[in-house]
């Protein structure tokens, strides 16, 4: 049976082959269309001229909050280089204590002035 079935579809293949060999020979085939023909786009316009700038005077500084008055940071105590330099950890915790409390005191007038600033 499959020598049967073999032998249809090499006749089938070798038909389809003669007939596209005859539909070649024969010229069936239709020469491909001509490509449209090219039109020329028209030439672009001339950019416009860019709008004049537009002068904007400089804004005012802003105002500083913050008043003259107020000095800058303090030299804290309790430096690296001094807790280092220590003679022992009761010198150490002086230092740091006192480091602490100059910072709060910092910490204070630092607030006052925001609260004045909003």
């Amino acid at each position: 049976m499959t020598h049967t079935r073999g032998t249809a579809i090499l006749l089938l293949g070798l038909a389809a082959t003669a007939l596209a060999g005859c539909e070649t020979l024969r010229g069936g085939r239709k020469p491909p269309p001509e490509p449209p023909p090219v039109v020329a786009e028209p030439a672009p316009l001339p950019a416009a001229a860019p709008p004049p700038p537009v002068l904007r005077p400089p804004p005012a500084p802003a105002r500083s909050c913050v008043p003259r008055t107020l000095p800058g940071p303090p030299r804290y105590p309790d430096s690296d280089a001094a807790l280092r330099n220590a003679p022992g950890a009761a010198d150490r915790y002086q230092l740091m204590a006192a480091g602490r409390l100059m910072r709060q005191k910092r910490l204070e007038e630092l607030e006052r002035v925001i609260a004045g600033c909003r």
